[in-house]
C-alpha cells in the first residue's frame, strides 16, 4: 500500500510534467497583449490541434528569454532597433495594436477628463490632491474629493511602461528631459505604488481609492475599471473606444526596412485616441523551421483573429501591414 501511495504523486507529477512539455512550441514576454494571444492560441488549436504556450513575465524577461534561446517566440511592446536585433540575431515583426488606458478609482466620478498637463504631473508627482486646479481646469461641473492621488505602475521591466513614458516624453518636455523613455524606473514623488504586469496594476487599481495608473484596455475591462477620456494632439478629449483606437493605428508608420521599429503614441488627428502602442513579436534568426511554425501561427491570426482581437478592444492589422509582414517573413525564408 505504501509503495502505491508513493506511486500515485509520482504519476501525477509524470503527468503534469508531460502537460507542460505538450506544446508545439512556447513563447513568453509582454503581457499588453496576453488576453488576445490567448484567445488566438485557443482558436488555432481548435483550428489545426497545434498546442502554443505563452507566459506573460513583462517585455523585459520576454526579451531575456529570446535572447538565452529559452523560448522559440518572444513578445515585446518595447521594439528592438535593427541594430539590436543584428546583435542578437533576431527578427521583428508587429503582432497586434493596442491601447493604454487611464485607469483610476474615484467613487462617483465616471467621466473624468484628463489633459496632456494633468497626465504628465500626476506621473511627474506633482500633483497631490485630486481637486488641484491642473485636474480640475478640464472637469468643471463634477466635484472631485480632496483626496491624496496614488499613482499605479508597473514595477517590472514593460514595455507598457516604455510606450507609456514615450508617449510622456512627446507631452512632457519635463517629463522627456529628467526620465525619457524607460522600460523600468524609480518614479518621482512619494505617491506611487507598483504592480506587477498589467493585471497587478489593473489589481492595484481596482483595490486602492483614489488611485489612477495605466493600463492596457483589455485589462482594464476585464476588472471594470474607470478608464478617463483623454486630450489629444488636436486638444479633443477622447475616450477609449475601438473606433478611437483604429484611427490612431491608421496613423502608424511601421516599416519592414526598418524591422518595423517604431513606436505610434500620440498621433495626428482629431478622432484619435492618443496613448496606443503596437506590440511586437521576436523570433531566433538561426531556428527557420521552428520561426515557420510561429509565423503560421501568426499568419493564421491576422486572418481569423479580427473578432477575438476587437472584442478584446485591440486593433487588428490592416492587409496592407499584414502583406508587408508576410513578404519580410518571405524575405529572411521564415514563411
Amino acid at each position: 500500500m505504501k509503495k502505491l501511495a508513493l506511486l500515485a504523486p509520482l504519476a501525477a507529477l509524470m503527468v503534469t510534467t508531460s502537460s507542460l512539455s505538450a506544446a508545439d512550441f512556447k513563447g513568453s514576454g509582454a503581457s499588453f497583449p496576453y488576453s488576445v494571444y490567448q484567445a488566438w492560441i485557443g482558436s488555432y488549436h481548435k483550428a489545426t490541434g497545434t498546442q502554443i504556450d505563452y507566459i506573460s513575465k513583462g517585455s523585459s524577461a520576454g526579451i531575456k528569454d529570446m535572447k538565452a534561446r529559452a523560448v522559440d517566440f518572444a513578445g515585446t511592446d518595447a521594439p528592438l532597433n535593427p541594430k539590436e536585433l543584428a546583435e542578437a540575431k533576431l527578427y521583428q515583426f508587429p503582432g497586434v495594436v493596442g491601447a493604454i488606458t487611464m485607469s483610476y478609482n474615484i467613487p462617483n466620478a465616471k467621466k473624468l477628463q484628463l489633459s496632456r498637463a494633468a497626465i504628465a504631473d500626476i506621473a511627474l508627482g506633482k500633483v497631490a490632491y485630486w481637486d488641484d486646479k491642473v485636474i480640475t481646469a478640464a472637469n468643471k461641473g463634477m466635484k472631485l474629493p480632496h483626496e491624496k492621488i496614488t499613482f499605479v505602475h508597473r514595477a517590472d521591466g514593460s514595455g507598457t511602461t516604455f510606450n507609456f513614458t514615450y508617449y510622456l516624453s512627446v507631452i512632457s518636455p519635463e517629463w522627456k528631459t529628467s526620465f525619457g523613455v524607460q522600460k523600468e524606473l524609480n518614479w518621482p514623488g512619494d505617491h506611487h505604488v507598483g504592480g506587477k504586469g498589467n493585471t497587478g496594476v489593473a489589481a492595484q487599481i481596482k483595490q486602492t481609492p483614489y488611485s489612477i495608473g495605466y493600463v492596457d484596455y483589455a485589462d482594464a475591462k476585464e476588472n471594470n475599471l474607470a478608464m478617463a477620456t483623454v486630450e489629444n494632439k488636436e486638444g479633443k478629449f477622447v475616450a477609449p473606444t475601438l473606433k478611437a483606437f483604429q484611427a490612431a493605428a491608421a496613423k502608424a508608420d511601421l516599416d519592414p526596412k526598418k524591422d518595423f521599429f517604431a513606436a505610434i503614441a500620440d498621433p495626428k488627428g482629431k478622432d484619435v485616441y492618443p496613448i496606443v502602442a503596437a506590440t511586437f513579436v521576436l523570433v531566433p534568426v538561426e531556428a527557420k523551421e521552428m520561426d515557420k511554425k510561429v509565423t503560421a501561427f501568426y499568419e493564421w491570426s491576422y486572418k481569423h483573429g479580427d473578432a477575438d482581437a476587437s472584442k478584446l478592444g485591440f486593433v487588428p492589422l490592416p492587409n496592407e501591414l499584414t502583406k508587408k509582414i508576410e513578404t519580410y517573413w518571405a524575405e529572411k525564408g521564415i514563411k
